[in-house]
């Protein structure tokens, strides 16, 4: 029987169980998955707590997971571009589990070079960098300022903006400086006096800002910010940013931009210069483990579970 991890009750990682599910069945324009690991979100362990039970309620019992590599194992009656056996990786819900089934819209195949832990910890943090690079409509020769640069979705965000041309500026803790100017960003270090921090290093003016980091930057970074609030937009702060007159970006407009993500994230895995930083893989049945280490926060990697 295959089995998934599942919350039946909001609360701390500990509502998260192993159960079994039903082996599902593929629509016609989707592949049922045989997942080899899952990716590891904040949402996820903002869901499970109850917090945005008002905003984005579940259906107990819920089995967690937005982002996955696995092997496909059955095709649906209209799917005629992937068969039983490729290996892929993509978004699709109820991921904490070893089956599940998936849109081929949000699906890429996975090259044999890229391992199946950084594949299932690309999608949903390539999908959110995308879409606000594209949301700011960042160009060649532009300076962007990423705040949190060094997290999961910061960090390619930058490798994004730099392949587009863009001159990056980043925000993180010291320990991930090294990192950030291998990518091509010129890195700072984040807290009080970041803007001047920022204002030195930066090879022109900021056009535009990236706030991944949540960490109460928006109003300094709309005074910073050449085009103003209309070109600040956060990822994080949805509050804040109303009070700041920024934008806020949580996806779910009807357009998604998953495939284009996964493509470009794709493109620069050929050209060898993809960077996803990787925590120790955590088992399924160890997902409360993994809950608690991305509460706990101080990661500069990406958590997984593997199956």
């Amino acid at each position: 029987m295959p089995e998934a991890v599942a919350y039946a009750a909001y609360g701390g990682p500990e509502v998260l169980q192993p159960t079994g599910i039903d082996i599902p069945e593929p629509d016609p324009d989707q592949v049922r998955v045989a997942v080899r690991a899952a990716g590891v979100n904040p949402l996820d362990w903002k869901l499970r707590s109850g917090a945005l039970s008002a905003a984005m309620p579940v259906t107990l019992p819920h089995i967690p997971g937005l982002e996955f590599a696995g092997t496909v194992d059955a095709v649906g009656d209209g799917v005629s571009a992937l068969e039983p056996g490729d290996e892929v990786f993509g978004r699709a819900s109820s991921a904490y589990a070893t089956l599940l089934v998936a849109d081929t819209a949000q699906l890429r195949l996975r090259p044999h070079d890229l391992d199946v832990h950084r594949a299932a910890g690309l999608p949903v943090a390539a999908e959110a960098a995308y879409r606000a690079l594209d949301e700011l409509a960042v160009a060649a020769g532009e300076t962007l300022l990423v705040h949190g640069a060094g997290g999961a979705v910061g960090n390619l965000a930058v490798q994004f903006a730099v392949a587009r041309g863009t001159h990056v500026v980043g925000t993180a803790a010291e320990r991930v400086h090294r990192r950030l100017a291998d990518l091509g960003a010129t890195p700072v270090t984040y807290g009080d006096g970041w803007p001047e921090r920022v204002r030195a290093v930066a090879p022109r003016e900021v056009d535009a800002v990236l706030d991944t980091s949540g960490a109460d930057v928006l109003g300094d970074s709309a005074r910073l910010a050449s085009g103003g609030a209309a070109r600040v937009l956060t990822l994080a702060d949805p509050q804040a940013a109303q009070a700041h007159g920024v934008r806020f970006s949580a996806g779910g407009s009807g357009l998604d931009r998953t495939g284009p993500a996964l493509d470009q994230a794709l493109a620069l895995h050929r050209r060898g210069t993809l960077v996803v930083p990787v925590h120790e893989p955590v088992p399924l049945a160890e997902a409360a483990r993994a809950h608690r280490l991305g509460e706990a926060g101080g990661l500069d990697a990406k958590l997984v579970l593997t199956t």
